[in-house]
């Protein structure tokens, strides 16, 4: 099972990024997805989830301000981030479970700074 995430990088309050995450070596419409972010010196924490039947959940900190989607025909995971915070910034990680297994990406940078 591989998880690659991409989109990080630096970015202005107020701005959007967009993370997708591709997943390969999996049925991957089958599975539960959802982003983690993990600030310096912080635990790890769940952003968003979408499970297979497309049920989503939110952190409160992101409610209205952040969008998770998948593709099941493309295989990926898509974390939609608007209006920025510097709270934001923290390095992002894509989550796959299934079957009681867990499997990580190798995570991305999002630092949002003026």
């Amino acid at each position: 099972v591989q998880l690659v995430e991409s989109g990080g990088g630096l970015v202005q309050p107020g701005g959007s990024l967009r993370l997708p995450c591709a997943v390969s070596g999996i049925l991957f419409r089958m599975c539960d997805m959802g982003w983690y972010r993990q600030a310096p010196g912080k635990e790890r924490e769940l952003v968003a989830s979408i499970d297979f039947r497309y049920t989503t959940n939110y952190a409160d900190s992101v409610k209205g301000r952040f969008t998770i989607s998948r593709d099941n025909a493309e295989n990926t995971v898509t974390l939609q981030m608007n209006n920025l915070k510097p709270e934001d910034t923290a390095i992002y990680y894509c989550n796959l479970k299934m079957g009681g297994s867990d499997f990580w990406g190798q995570g991305t940078q999002v630092t949002v700074s003026s």
